[in-house]
């Protein structure tokens, strides 16, 4: 079964690679799991929708809507009065209210509501008056379905799974970098399948800093805006040698580690020094089902993560996070993992410390699972992109020969940084509001 991919992939910009199976490939994966709610249709979508009826509630201080589709949408009085878009109680250009909350009434009425030329008219007790689009309303429906279909909308929280058998959505870097389409393609397919790979970028250092113009900004961390993974002397980083580096994510020791990390390869290893990967929010939800205990204790302890040295700066970062993070329904948000940065300190008590270390175990054996690990070999003029919170992404050791050993330039991103590009490329390619 072909997977949503196959629908929605540019052809010019996503291509399957062909070549040995080592190589990335277009995804052709089916939907595994159910990581969020599949995106219900909005109320509205498309073209001005007709009101039939605009009426007050008075005794539930709710206004009801009839829309000529026959169905019904129901909006609190105080969050109309809030959200007045009229100039006194809203800057346009920046689309930001500047009616202040301090002059809210919370528990206002509502004296009067009107259709007029197809907006809803409201006139308040104050005899503040405010006008309404209907479109804008239809969207903001407070059903179920809509407020799922917005939510998605607005973060793409809709996630593909995967496991050995990935095959690697791919693009053009150079069309990626000047064409709209291409880089909306690329970031749907970053934020649903967590990694995607660019093929053609010059083979030197400073192709992660013109990819992340095409968003915005890098993020600047202690080892600074861009980093060299290099095998060297005294290294301050377990990646910055030749051995082996089990699966894990970057920088879990910080509070807010980086959302999206860029790879680009400058020179590989003669021998050794492939990439492998797991899908991170698959192996929890595996975890879930296998071992609810184990998922559990962690997405409920917290674990103390430290990194110290002297790079871009001096640094010396210590947290504390969760092995799993899940949000309020339960839905796995980010992955907090490397045994590098694992602190000895361990701020548990001693009757939890046993439990902790099993229900570990029993995570990283299911990542370590062949069944579940994808392995690449990057060439050079490769560069990947991947999830950081989702992706665990290790590396095989390889051949070091000095100076011209294996080379990879990485980089940062934050989601917010990334979304914010994601919708104003889906505005500017399919006019999305």
């Amino acid at each position: 079964m072909l997977s949503y991919l196959t629908r929605w992939m540019s052809r010019g910009a996503f291509q399957a690679l062909k070549g040995t199976s080592s190589r990335p490939q277009l995804v052709k994966t089916p939907h595994i799991g159910n990581q969020t709610l599949a995106a219900a249709p909005l109320p509205f979508t498309g073209g001005s929708p007709g009101v039939r009826q605009a009426r007050a509630l008075g005794q539930e201080r709710l206004l009801q809507i009839d829309w000529d589709d026959g169905s019904c949408s129901l909006y609190p009085f105080t969050w109309l009065r809030d959200n007045c878009q009229c100039p006194h109680c809203t800057l346009q250009s920046a689309q930001a209210r500047s009616l202040q909350f301090s002059n809210l009434d919370v528990h206002t009425g509502m004296d009067q509501v009107q259709l007029m030329d197809n907006k809803v008219s409201i006139t308040w007790p104050d005899q503040h008056s405010s006008e309404f689009d209907p479109d804008w309303l239809k969207k903001r429906c407070f059903s179920s379905e809509a407020r799922q279909a917005l939510q998605e909308e607005l973060f793409l929280n809709e996630r593909e799974y995967w496991d050995s058998s990935l095959q690697i959505p791919t693009a053009d870097f150079e069309e990626v970098l000047h064409d709209d389409k291409a880089a909306l393609t690329w970031l749907e397919a970053l934020r649903r399948i967590g990694i995607v790979y660019l093929r053609g970028a010059p083979a030197e250092q400073g192709q992660v800093a013109r990819l992340s113009q095409r968003i915005g900004y890098l993020r600047l961390t202690f080892y600074g805006h861009t980093w060299q993974v290099q095998d060297k002397p005294m290294a301050n980083n377990v990646a910055y040698t030749s051995g082996e580096l089990s699966l894990h994510t970057d920088y879990p020791a910080l509070h807010h580690p980086p959302g999206v990390q860029f790879l680009h390869c400058v020179r590989q290893a003669d021998q050794g020094g492939e990439s492998e990967v797991v899908d991170g929010f698959h192996m929890a939800e595996q975890l879930r089902r296998e071992d609810p205990e184990a998922f559990n204790i962690l997405s409920s302890l917290r674990v103390d993560f430290t990194d110290s040295g002297a790079d871009y700066c001096a640094f010396s970062v210590q947290s504390k996070n969760h092995i799993i993070d899940v949000d309020s329904e339960g839905r796995v948000t980010r992955i907090n993992y490397n045994n590098a940065t694992r602190d000895s300190v361990l701020d548990m008590p001693v009757h939890q410390v046993q439990p902790f270390y099993s229900s570990l175990k029993a995570f990283v054996e299911l990542l370590s699972r062949p069944e579940n690990v994808f392995t690449y070999r990057m060439e050079p003029g490769d560069l990947v992109t991947f999830d950081n919170w989702r992706l665990l992404h290790g590396r095989k050791s390889y051949l070091s020969r000095g100076q011209n050993s294996r080379h990879l330039e990485g980089a940062y991103l934050d989601w917010d940084e990334v979304m914010s590009r994601l919708r104003i490329l889906r505005k500017a390619v399919r006019g999305d509001s």
